[in-house]
């Protein structure tokens, strides 16, 4: 029988967010219905909000989150209910080009649950990341759903989720760092600092953090840090040389999505070093390079897609050294909030006060 529960809504961009009422549909064919514990707030909510998504208002807010299966529908035999999971954005499909090739966390059709959730008035709603999780219960395709330990708080496993996942990920997947490399990270807020965190747990030697923030360079130490530039004090590629022999690092990863930084990012890599860009560019934004120094640098000039991740692997490992005490995710929590909480939160957020804010239900 459909739900009604609590939900942050998006009705227009711009417009501030708001609590509503919001119509859960019992879980179909490959679908299951969650019960939130708690879900980060995230930089690409806000970018919903504003409408650097898409105009598919209006939205349902939320999607680094974890919880507890309350139903599942036919065929669902990976997940079942009261099952404790991290809910991911990537539900691998198993049969595109990509997945058959044996390169699952790059597959190209992941999917998202079939039925729409509604407002009360029965307007369709479009999940952020075909998820939802600033409500009470949210449906997904249970492909989304990944189980872990239950032993890990829901307000730091439900980071792993996005943007936790996508820089440890840039770092130890895509960029491949280890051990005794070095590493540069431009942009120190939730994913450049879970990028440190990446490059320390993969082992690298030297770790330099490049923010314009301070306040950003100081939390980067709790996160592998071994060196902090300020680059609106100095400049940021000298700098990276002065502390790597003037050679450069093996691995630059950009945090931030700008092509300043990025070119900092290609600049500061020694000679068949890696770049890794995690930060998300807007459509307008263009880099320009010559074309000769790409060549002459050799390596490789990378994206990283959600950290590369492979959900049913990763999650359940970084919960697990988590619980070990090796990988450092409560850091990344700077408050827990109510729902009603999410916008201001996305002020925080835009003021750099808060590495998370975290919604617990």
């Amino acid at each position: 029988m459909p739900q009604e529960v609590r939900g942050v809504i998006a009705k227009a961009k711009g417009e501030p967010v708001s609590v509503e009422t919001i119509i859960v549909p019992d879980p179909g064919p490959g679908e299951a219905v969650v019960e939130i514990k708690a879900c980060g707030v995230c930089h690409t909510d806000l970018h919903y909000r504003e409408g650097g998504i898409n105009d598919e208002f209006p939205f349902l807010l939320g999607h680094e989150a974890a919880g507890i299966v309350e139903s599942v529908g036919d065929g669902v035999t990976d997940v079942a209910p009261g099952d404790y999971v991290i809910l991911n954005w990537r539900a691998v499909c198993g049969s595109c080009r990509s997945c058959l090739k044996g390169k699952p966390q790059y597959c190209f059709a992941t999917h998202n649950a079939t039925q729409k959730m509604t407002l009360a008035d029965g307007t369709e709603l479009s999940p952020a990341l075909g998820i939802g999780a600033f409500c009470d219960k949210t449906l997904v395709a249970a492909g989304q759903c990944t189980k872990v330990d239950p032993a890990a708080k829901p307000e730091v496993a439900g980071l792993l989720g996005c943007g936790v996942m996508a820089g440890i990920g840039a770092a130890m997947n895509t960029g491949e760092v280890g051990r005794g490399d070095s590493v540069a990270v431009f942009g120190c807020g939730g994913v450049g600092n879970a990028a440190l965190e990446g490059a320390r747990l993969a082992g690298a030697s030297i770790i330099i953090a490049v923010d314009i923030d301070d306040q950003k360079l100081e939390w980067a130490k709790n996160f592998g840090a071994t060196h902090t530039i300020n680059s609106s004090k100095e400049d940021a590629v000298e700098k990276i040389r002065e502390l790597t022999g003037g050679n450069g690092v093996d691995v630059a990863i950009e945090a931030v999505g700008l092509p300043k930084t990025y070119e900092q990012a290609f600049y500061a890599r020694d000679l068949a070093g890696t770049v890794v860009l995690v930060g998300v560019p807007n459509p307008e934004m263009r880099v320009e390079l010559p074309f000769i120094e790409i060549f002459g640098r050799g390596g490789s000039l990378k994206s990283s897609w959600y950290g590369d991740c492979l959900p049913s692997r990763d999650f359940p490992m970084l919960i697990d050294l988590y619980l070990q005490g090796r990988l450092n995710l409560d850091g990344f929590v700077s408050e827990t909030i109510g729902i009603d909480g999410v916008e201001e939160a996305f002020h925080k957020m835009e003021r750099g006060e808060v590495l998370r804010s975290v919604v617990v239900m």
